[in-house]
This record gives structure tokens, sequence and C-alpha cells, in this order.
């Protein structure tokens, strides 16, 4: 019989029914053999935060056992309020630790009643777990006990330091509540500025207790200042406030820059729409949460339980600390279930009986494999993955968020691997950049698109204590002058007109006034070290020893410290001036060369040209006289060899630069004046003890003394009309025959009395003219940086032009050295280079192809001959005529007409001897080589050199 589909689906049904009743029977029997674990809650619960994260730890229990109902253990709280107070905090945990034992505590809100709860748990071995106290300080106490489930302030330094290198802002002042919260994070945050080379003009402390009014006056004086670039550090109490005032004042308009850590930024969301109104144009750094459907659903449910929890409260949205309150609960309940469900007790310390009763109480049995199991929970929570490390929160990505509107927009993120960054997609893994063009676009405060450049002029400002060296001459310089009409100094002169310069390129003012100082150059620096000035501007110089107490900005003149002595006329009468053009070495080449291309010239033609043949004198020379006549194209030999042809060419190209230039030197040296230093050398001045000359107050009177010279030498000059008044009167008349001066007050002299004196060598090595500023002054970067942008550009010229008058001086004479102007092998030595190789290839050609020609005779296969006897042969054989030459061919029958056995006897009877030698009338006539008759006559198949032998 077939079943009905009713009775088929019953029977499923009734299945399920029944599975379902021996759940809910196993789920009432764990109900009834779990353990209840005591939990302390310390909060301040009239706050709003405290009412959100107490509201998400009982969401998180709720959904921990529900999705976990095996769990032996659930954690019971014990909720007490610490009333805003740390006193009040501290007792309430110690009574939860004596009276209740309670296994952990959550809590409390704020970094100072949290300093004093985790002493209490530090000695309890109680756990502490917070998901609001940031303050960096609280990570001193070293406790192993305490947990920061929540980001330290610490961490966002380093995105707020990039977010100020970014747009190039060099100044920032912090402003911070004036408690454990706001001053922790202030050491941090000055090395993140000063990594970026950011300085801190001014710290902005507000106190808790602030009234309106304070705050106002506070940022009244923050308008009078320089900085416009403010990094906030405040909590959701006193932060609205401050930018709700701030507005009133008009500091939210253009030109401002507000930048706001997490404190804030996290707790945008729930702001009043005023406040956030008032915000608009500030940036914040903000705890980047990872967006997932968890927490898109716990949203709403969180919202619909705050309302049920507290309906009094308006528009309460859920923020980060929520959602840390909701992760922390999730991670110590899942602690508490690993260390099991027994000896949850307390024992008594050993010595409680000598300890007061406030400080008489246990210790957790459980507290040290409690404190290990927090440490070693891991899991995915609504804030992304839970992994807590030395007890702090690991988390390395913040939020760039520009207020705007209604509330906030993201423009970039910032991680520690990367820096900004906009879209955390993108992320190339190998680089770090701090470039605004990685963050997306910024309206700035008075409804801005132009980045402010993070300065104004100051209305009440310390202006800067500059010292400047009072002097009577090189006015050029530096010029102090006094109106006595208004009592006042004017400073002007090239030095002032460049750092005037670098103040404009600076990108902040630097309000200063300058202030004269007579004295030495060494005394006006010192005055820097002690602190009486805050800088010195002037014709100073950079020198090793005063850099041990003060810095120097990058210099902005040239270098070196150089003699000037007079000149004098050098005549050239000299008989052997003819010489002077050319050094020694290059007479020496170039008479060698004329020796090597003479004998190469008759090794190539010898045997071919009867101009290179005859007596050994004869053909000397003509080989010398051939390479000599050269030099001034007048040979006549004829040249019958390609490879001689080559050679000749190749030496008439190098003889005509060399001779073209010796006479363009020599012209010079017998046409133009020349004039020549009166002295070169330094030692010379010493060992004569003749007098030398430096400006007033300079370092070179040190420099002086370590060369040698005695104090009777050394003379002062404060003036170019002074210093060319001890020229004149001479070293014998109490004046000087060389002074010694810096390059920029060496060329201004010179200016006047080129004609006069000459700048000769060695030059002593300077760092030149720079600004002083004491030790470590973070200014000094920033005006070295101006002082490339001066000098590299045109405005350096202007400066020059206007304060140094045009010399009408040959440039050329503007310094004269000891050395002369003859021409060296040094410009020459590729020339002969050329020459050498165009020979030796032509002697190696020759020589192939006459061993070629007469190899027979080196490969012959009698060992009787020797390989000298050989040689000896071959060069026989050179120094013949070549016969087979064109150059002999027409001369060649009749040689043989002459040889003839006929014509070779001495009469016409009887029979010719073929032996017998016939006197030639003519010396130049062909005669044949004994080899050459021999193996004439040589039977067929003899070996020639045993038929001449």
């Amino acid at each position: 019989m077939m079943e009905s589909p009713r009775a088929k689906l019953v029977q499923p049904l009734t299945l399920i029914l029944y599975w379902s009743l021996c759940l809910l029977v196993a789920m009432a029997q764990t109900r009834n053999t779990t353990v209840a674990v005591k939990v302390g809650v310390v909060l301040d619960l009239d706050e709003k935060i405290a009412k959100m994260g107490l509201s998400c730890i009982n969401m998180s229990l709720t959904d921990l056992y529900y999705s976990h109902s095996n769990y032996n253990t659930r954690l019971v709280f014990n909720v007490r309020d610490s009333r805003k107070d740390v006193v009040t905090a501290a007792a309430q945990a110690l009574d939860l630790i004596k009276e209740e034992q309670v296994q952990a505590i959550i809590g409390p809100i704020s970094s100072m009643e949290a300093g004093f709860i985790i002493g209490l748990g530090d000695k309890a071995h109680v756990p502490i777990l917070s998901f609001s106290a940031t303050s960096p300080s609280l990570t001193s106490l070293g406790s192993p006990y305490f947990f920061r489930i929540a980001q330290n302030d610490s961490a966002q330094v380093d995105a707020i330091g990039a977010i100020v290198q970014a747009f190039g802002w060099r100044e920032a002042v912090p402003i911070y509540i004036d408690n454990e919260f706001g001053k922790g994070v202030i050491p941090f945050l000055t090395n993140a500025l000063q990594k970026v080379y950011a300085r801190i003009p001014y710290l902005s402390a507000i106190s808790p207790s602030a009234t309106d009014q304070d705050i106002r006056t506070e940022l009244y004086k923050l308008m009078t200042m320089q900085t416009r670039v403010f990094v906030v550090h405040m909590g959701r109490d006193i932060g609205p406030r401050l930018f709700t005032i701030a507005k009133q004042i008009g500091m939210m308009e253009q030109g401002y820059v507000w930048i706001v850590s997490d404190g804030i930024a996290n707790e945008l969301t729930s702001s009043h729409s005023s406040v956030i109104e008032s915000m608009e144009g500030v940036l914040g750094v903000k705890t980047y949460i990872p967006r997932t459907q968890e927490l898109d659903d716990f949203k709403i449910r969180s919202k619909r339980k705050f309302l049920q929890d507290y309906p009094d409260l308006v528009d309460t949205t859920l923020n980060v600390f929520g959602i840390w309150a909701y992760d922390a609960t999730t991670a110590l309940a899942m602690a508490v279930e690993k260390v099991g469900s027994t000896n949850f007790g307390f024992r008594m310390r050993n010595d409680s009986s000598n300890l007061t009763d406030l400080e008489r109480f246990g210790i957790s049995d459980k507290g040290e494999e409690l404190r290990e199991a927090l440490s070693n929970t891991k899991f995915k929570g609504l804030s992304g993955e839970f992994n807590v490390v030395d007890g702090q929160l690991q988390a390395s990505t913040f939020e760039i968020i520009n207020v705007m509107g209604n509330g906030e927009r993201r423009v970039g993120f910032w991680t520690s691997q990367n820096g900004l960054v906009r879209n955390l997609g993108s992320i190339n893994k190998s680089t770090y950049s701090a470039s605004k063009n990685n963050l997306g676009p910024i309206i700035w405060p008075g409804d801005s698109s132009s980045v402010p450049k993070g300065w104004e002029n100051p209305t009440n400002a310390n202006k800067f204590r500059i010292g400047v060296p009072v002097k009577d001459g090189y006015t050029e310089f530096l010029k102090i002058e006094l109106d006595s009409s208004t009592n006042t100094t004017h400073v002007t002169g090239f030095c002032i007109a460049v750092f005037e310069a670098v103040i404009k390129v600076l990108p902040y003012a630097l309000p200063y006034e300058l202030i004269p100082f007579d004295g030495t150059y060494n005394e006006l620096v010192t005055q820097v070290y002690f602190g009486k000035f805050d800088a010195v501007v002037g014709d100073t110089t950079i020198i090793a020893n005063r850099s041990n107490y003060v810095d120097y900005t990058l210099p902005y003149t040239e270098s070196g410290v150089t003699m000037v002595v007079p000149i004098k006329e050098g005549g050239s009468k000299n008989p052997w001036t003819f010489l002077k053009p050319l050094t020694w070495d290059l007479w020496a080449t170039s008479a060698c060369s004329f020796l090597f291309i003479g004998f190469v010239i008759w090794v190539l033609e010898h045997r071919i040209n009867e101009k290179f043949r005859g007596p050994p004198s004869y053909q000397i020379g003509t080989s010398l006289w051939f390479s000599f006549s050269v030099m001034v194209f007048a040979h006549r030999e004829k040249i019958v060899s390609n490879l001689g042809r080559f050679v000749v060419t190749v030496w008439v190209f190098v003889v005509l630069i060399l001779i073209q230039s010796y006479t363009a030197s020599l012209t010079s040296l017998l046409t133009v004046e020349q004039l020549r230093p009166a002295f070169t050398d330094v030692n010379q001045l010493i060992k004569n003890r003749l007098n030398v000359g430096y400006l007033k107050g300079s370092f070179v009177y040190g420099m002086l003394k370590e060369m040698g010279f005695q104090d009777f030498q050394l003379k002062v000059y404060n003036s170019t009309e002074h210093c060319d008044e001890l020229f004149m009167k001479g070293s014998a008349n109490g004046g000087i025959v060389a002074a010694f001066d810096e390059i920029p007050c060496v060329k201004l002299f010179l200016a006047k009395y080129c004609f006069k004196y000459a700048m000769v060598e060695p030059r002593f090595k300077t760092g030149g003219f720079g600004f002083v500023f004491p030790k470590d002054s973070p200014l000094v970067a920033d005006i070295s940086r101006a002082i490339l942008n001066v000098t590299q550009g045109d405005e350096m010229t202007r400066i020059e032009r206007a304060w140094f008058q045009r010399s009408s001086c040959p440039e050329s004479d503007a310094a004269i050295s000891s050395s002369t102007n003859s021409l060296g092998l040094d410009g020459f030595w590729g020339l002969f280079l050329i020459a050498a190789a165009a020979s030796l290839l032509a002697l190696i050609c020759f020589a192939v192809r006459f061993l070629y020609k007469y190899r027979h005779i080196l490969l012959s296969y009698d060992d009787n001959t020797s390989v000298w006897k050989r040689i000896g042969i071959l060069l026989r054989i050179f120094d013949e005529k070549d016969l087979s030459s064109h150059t002999f061919r027409n001369s060649e029958s009749s040689s043989r007409h002459i040889l003839s056995p006929v014509e070779l006897s001495p009469t016409t009877h009887g029979p010719p001897s073929p032996f017998r030698r016939t006197e030639m009338s003519s010396p130049y006539c062909a005669h044949i080589s004994p080899y050459a008759h021999a193996h004439a006559h040589a039977p067929r198949g003899t070996n020639p050199i045993n038929f001449h032998h």
C-alpha cells in the first residue's frame, strides 16, 4: 500500500522535533553545569562612551555564548561606577579584587584612572583590559597584566608627521589637554615632527578644567604667532569647545591648518552637527576598521540595543571604542574558557600579616594562566584580526579624513610600510611615500582648495637677535651706518642682501633684528655659543675650530685664502728666449722623432732609391737632411716607395702642427707684455723675514702664525686703501710685500688695483662665508636649502652686480701663477704616437716582404751554415740594389750588357773568361755580388751557399 504525501512529510518533521527536544535538554543540562567566573567592570557610567561600551560588552557575551553553547564557563559582570574620579576608580577596583575576587577587570575609561588600577591588577595577578585608555605612558608601567585593546596614541604620530611632510610645512604647534592622556603623546609627536624637519616653536597645553575664556585667551596667543599649523590632541570633552571658539574668533579661516588625532577623529560620527560645522576643513587621523558584513550587521543591532538600554541618548552611533569593547569581551571569554572551569579562587599572600588593611588582598590562582591565555588568543573580530603582542593590540593602518559639510570624507590612508596612499588596494610594499599627490582633494578651512603655506607674518613674536661685525673697510660686504636723527643703525652690504634674499625663500616668517658687535670675529661667534646672539650674519668664514662650538650654513661665496703680491714687467731680452716656447721634454722628443723618421725613410728607400745610396757618410747625411728639411718643406729627395710616402705624409702633418704651435707661442713671448709676480713662494717670505699683511680681526692671523711667520712680520690693514698704502711703503719701510686674505676680499681688492697686484698660488682651503647658528639649530637645514635656491638662481647675480663694481681689468689678469707658458709634451704626445705607429707599421710591412722574398736563405737545410752567417748574407743583400724594382728596370739591360763574356775581356782576342773582372769606367756602374755570381753559375740542384763557399 503506497504512503500518502502527508505521511512522508510528517515523518521528517517528527525526527526534527525529537532532536530539537534532545538539544534543548542538553543545553539545559549544560546551563546547570557551567561555572560562573566573576569579572569586574569599572566605567564612568555617566559618559556616553561608557554606556556604549557596556552595551557592546553585553552584546559580545550574548553573541559568543549563543554561537559557543558548549562553553563550560560563563562570565558574570560586576559593574562599578568610577564617577570620573581617579580615587573612586581605584577604590572600586580594590573592592572588586578583595571582596568580589574578580578574575579580570574591564576598564577604566580614562588613562589617568587606568594607571592606579593597573598597579592593583599587577599585585593581585588580575588582568586589566581597557578599550579606551590610549596614553603611551601606560606602556612604561611595564605591567604584564595590562592589556590595551585599543590603539596606542604613539602609533599615529608618524601619520601626522607624514601629513606635515607632504605639504612642506616647517613648523607646527601641538595643542593638547594637560593631563596624562595629552602629555603622554607629546614626546612621540615631537620626535615624529623632527624626523620630517618640522620644528615645534611652542607647546599649547589646555587644562582639563579650562573655561571658555581660558581657551579663548590661549587661542588669541596663538594668533599672534607666525605658525598656522596646529596639531590637536584632545578628548571628546574639550575638543569640540576648542573648535567652536576657534571659529568664533576667526581661526578657521583661509591660511590655517588644523590636524586632529584619533581622540577627536574617532568620535566625529557621533558629534553634534554644530561641532562638525565649526570643524569644516580639518584634517584628521582616524583608526581604520575594515568594513565587513559582520560589522554592518552589528551596527544595526547595536543601534537598537543603545535605544533600548538608554532611551534618553539621541543620535548615538557606534564608534571604534564600542567595537574594541566588543572584541575585548570576546577575547576575555575565550581566554577564560581555555583556562578551565575550576580553581577560580584567591590565596592570601605570605606577607599579608605585615600589610595594612588597604594592601591586604589575595592573589588569583588562575591569574598567571589567564594572562598567558589572553596573550595567545587570536580570532577575527569586528575590528579585524585580533592579535595582542606584549599587551598591545596590533594595527598599522590609519585613515586620513577631511571634515566637510555635515560629516567627514576619506582622502587617503597611512601605513607604516608605505606611508600615504590613496587606496589600500594599490599598495606597493617596496616603497614609502609622503607625497601629497597620494591624497585626494582636500577642502581647507575657509572653504579653500589651495594648500595653506603654514605661516603668516606674526603680530607679536620674539625677534631673532642677529649679531653683525663692525668693520672699517670692505664696506661692500658689510656697512653699518648710524642715523643720528632717529638714533638707529642701518646695516647694508652684500652679506645682508644675501641674508634677506634667503629669508624670503624660507617657508615661514623669521622676524629678526641686526645688532652691531665691535670685536673680533672669534669673539662674535663666541656670543652665539653663550646664547647672547641667536645667529651671526656677515663675512664670517667657515673654519674647523669654530664649528666645534656653533653650526654653519652652507657657504654662499667662493672659499679659500690666497696671497696677493705686486706685479712687475718681465722683459724678453734673454738670448735663449727662442727655447722657451717648448719644454725640454718636448724638445727632446722632437729631436728623437727627427732621427727616427730619417732612419725609417733610409730603410724604406735604400734598395730602390739612388738618392739614399752611396758611402755611409753620404747616406747618413742624406737621411738626416731629408728628415729636418721636411720641417721647412724644402726637401728635394724624391720618395719612390709607397711605404715611404705614407710615412712622410704623416710626418709632414705632425711637423706642421708642431711648427705652427711653436710660432704662436714664440710670438706671444716676444710681443705681448709679460707681467710676473714679485713673489710666488711663501717659504721665501718666511726665510727672508719679509712683512706680510692681513685684514683686521680675521682668522688669517692664526693661519699665518701656523705657517711660521713671526709677529713682527705681520701687519694689519682694515681696508683696500690701507692695504695699498702698505704695499707702496714696502717691507723695509714698515709696509708689506704680500697680503693674505679670503678670495672674495682679494677679488674686491684686485677690482681696484688689478694693474698693480696679482693673486698667486697656492690657495689655502677654507669653507667660505656662511651664517652662524647655535649647535643643533633646526634653522641650519632650512637656511642652507634657501641659500642653494638663491645662489643657483639669477638673484645671486643681481646682488653681486649691485654691490661689487665691475673691474676694468682683463679677467685673465685677475690671477697670475708661477707656472710658465711653455708648450709641454702633454699636448702633443698623441701626434708623436701617430707618427711612431705609422713608421713602425711601414717598417714591419717592409721587413715581412723582404724576408718572404729571401726566405730560402733563412730556411736552408745545410746545418753547417750558422744563423749569423745567414743574417749577414741578408744584410749584404739589403745593402745591394733591388734590380727587380721599377726604378732600376731601365738600367737592368745595360748592366747585363757590361757583364757579357765578350765585353768583360780586356782585349778582342782570345776566349772570354767568365771569372775575369772588368774595370768600370763609372763608380755608379752596377757590379755583381759574389752570391749573385755564384748563384748564376751554380750547377742545377746544387746549394748556392755551398757552391759559393
